[in-house]
């Protein structure tokens, strides 16, 4: 306690608070009381030194520790509560507010309850789990499969249903995965701002207000006489929350023995948009459940229409190119094969809309309404207006949309996803990038606490056709075929429904074995001579990319694997390969649907950057 001073008086009381509660008291004459008060301010003097150096110290440290991006996960969401520019933090650990979010708009909750006309005559009700998918398709047969699994890049996630060209095999005995680098995409969300379902809303929204005409859809198109649109705008729906939530619990199955969990925390990565920020945490507490925070710190990487800001979680923005006329060879192809294989149901829907001049593109649009309200509503009227043959044709349609503006058809289409490339090939040979490369952000890439060199897991999260990109710049020629736009190609192996789903993810595994392991599986676990060997996985949808089938160089494994160092030789030129600089700002000629073949334009023609 402090002592009593009482003001014109010669002595001081002093009580001293002692281990009981008896208080001492002591009567000092005015010469020892100087000297106390000598000695009182030589202590208040060497306190507030010892104050100062420590306030110096707890500076220093601190401004450190933001510099190297040691912050805590939970400091993180706590700071970031209020507003960044009031925050210590650098924006690339600010996930609340969010500071590059992207359009928002939420969408009327979902009343499948009301809504759902199932059970569906001549099918057997199954509960809806939770989407309703058992919507009678005229021409679907026992033994198909599913129309929601013909939805392209907008299907609900479910792993790929055929194999990439290889077996699966369990890993063998005295092996062991070392390290896993996860490339997730976003779950399931709403429409694109703008997007073509939005436009044929407003249509039907027209001519059913007496705005465009006066209009009464009869037969099949009758619904649309009351219907009215419910999206938002590009935000996660419910079950693209649960999408990766799941992925989260099933990667921990998969791989949770990785996480060091000793108290150190794992950095992932995602970027600013709302969708890839909610995904991200969304699958960590999958992960580690809701306490995530205590074991992983996000880095967000700004993305925006500006590009000013390199990001190769959404390379894309980097790449003016990419986002040009020069760029839509796969749009024009889509539009070409549209016209063939959705002649007919346009014909059948014009009918059923009288005054209304009902279109290819409203009839491909309403494809597209179907998949966007399935997942974020539950169900969906346009599912039914369209046989099994147009469900194929769509998901053709988007396969060819994929090879001519984000993969080999593309001239952008190494380029784009060549600095993601450039950064998997950083962490298996363990170490920072320091010089710019493609959309490599160096402030990120260049630090070990935002880009780590011997972290077992990494998870980071991206786009659908930023992911198709990274699959073409890292060379995988299986997917490089020209597909035609007047017909089918049964046996493709570009499908993006297989590939790129809601939730979809591509997974590298980095395996150790005590010697070479043979390469015919099939015959059992065969260990050969040799030293260790380190190996690369590669499984895109819970399946194996064959890397052999792309990459010669590798054998024909049965297992899809390829020896780690044979794959950093092969990638070794990858960014050459990729012409990013030309590709990106080049000026050059568009060119047919199917001319480029190897995702880089065909001739260097003139460059003005």
């Amino acid at each position: 306690m402090m002592g009593d001073t009482k003001v014109g008086e010669l002595q001081v009381v002093e009580v001293i608070e002692v281990s009981s509660p008896v208080l001492a008291k002591r009567v000092v004459t005015a010469n020892s009381r100087s000297k106390r008060r000598i000695v009182f301010g030589i202590q208040v003097s060497l306190f507030l030194i010892i104050l100062w150096q420590f306030s110096m110290l707890y500076r220093s440290f601190a401004v450190a520790a933001v510099a190297a991006g040691v912050v805590d996960g939970s400091v993180v969401r706590r700071q970031s509560a209020s507003s960044s520019a009031s925050s210590n933090l650098p924006d690339y650990y600010v996930t609340k507010p969010e500071l590059l979010p992207g359009p928002t708009p939420t969408g009327v909750p979902a009343f499948l309850a009301e809504t759902n006309p199932a059970p569906f005559a001549g099918t057997t009700y199954i509960p809806p789990q939770p989407l309703e998918t058992q919507v009678p398709i005229s021409g679907q047969v026992g033994n198909d499969e599913s129309i929601y699994h013909y939805h392209g890049q907008l299907s609900h996630y479910f792993p790929a249903s055929s194999s990439f060209g290889v077996d699966e095999y369990p890993l063998p005995e005295n092996a062991s995965i070392v390290q896993l680098n996860m490339l997730s995409r976003h779950g399931s969300r709403y429409p694109t701002k703008g997007a073509g379902v939005e436009t044929l809303a407003n249509r039907i929204k027209n001519y059913t207000t007496g705005v465009s005409g006066d209009v009464t859809f009869t037969g099949k198109l009758s619904f649309l006489n009351g219907w009215k649109y419910k999206l938002g705008e590009e935000i996660l729906v419910p079950v693209g929350k649960q999408e990766l939530f799941d992925s989260g619990v099933l990667h921990q199955y998969m791989y949770g023995h990785l996480n060091p969990n000793n108290g150190t925390k794992i950095i992932a990565r995602t970027t600013t948009q709302d969708r890839m920020l909610m995904s991200a945490e969304y699958f960590m507490a999958g992960f580690f459940g809701l306490d995530w925070t205590s074991n992983a710190t996000l880095v967000l990487a700004r993305e925006n229409l500006t590009g000013t800001f390199n990001n190769t979680l959404a390379g894309y923005y980097n790449c003016p190119n990419s986002n040009k006329a020069v760029n839509l060879g796969g749009t024009n192809a889509t539009t070409k094969w549209a016209s063939v294989y959705l002649a007919n149901a346009t014909a059948r829907l014009h009918a059923d809309a009288p005054g209304f001049n009902w279109t290819v593109t409203d009839s491909y649009n309403a494809q597209s309404l179907c998949a966007y309200e399935t997942v974020a509503l539950g169900y969906s009227a346009f599912c039914g207006l369209f046989t099994y043959e147009e469900w194929e044709g769509y998901e053709y349609s988007v396969d060819i949309n994929f090879a001519g503006n984000n993969m080999f058809n593309s001239p952008t289409g190494r380029a784009v996803g060549v600095g993601y490339v450039q950064e998997i090939l950083a962490r298996l040979e363990h170490h920072v990038i320091t010089s710019p490369e493609a959309q490599i952000n160096v402030t990120l890439d260049n630090n070990t606490a935002t880009f780590p060199i011997n972290q077992s897991l990494n998870f980071d999260f991206s786009h659908d056709t930023n992911i198709a990109a990274i699959i073409t710049a890292f060379g995988f020629t299986q997917f490089a075929e020209v597909l035609p736009t007047d017909h089918i190609v049964r046996n493709r192996s570009l499908i993006v429904s297989h590939m790129e789903p809601f939730g979809a993810r591509l997974d590298i595994e980095v395996i150790n074995t005590p010697s070479p392991l043979s390469g015919d599986r099939c015959n059992g676990t065969v260990y050969e001579a040799g030293p260790p060997t380190t190996y690369v996985h590669f499984l895109l949808s819970q399946r194996t990319l064959p890397l052999g089938r792309s990459f010669p160089e590798c054998g024909d494994r049965d297992d899809g694997w390829c020896e780690l160092q044979t794959w950093l030789n092969l990638q070794s030129n990858k960014l050459a390969e990729a012409e990013y600089e030309y590709s990106c700002f080049g000026n050059y000629s568009a060119v047919p649907y199917g001319t480029i073949t190897n995702g880089v334009p065909l001739t260097n023609e003139t460059f003005s950057a």
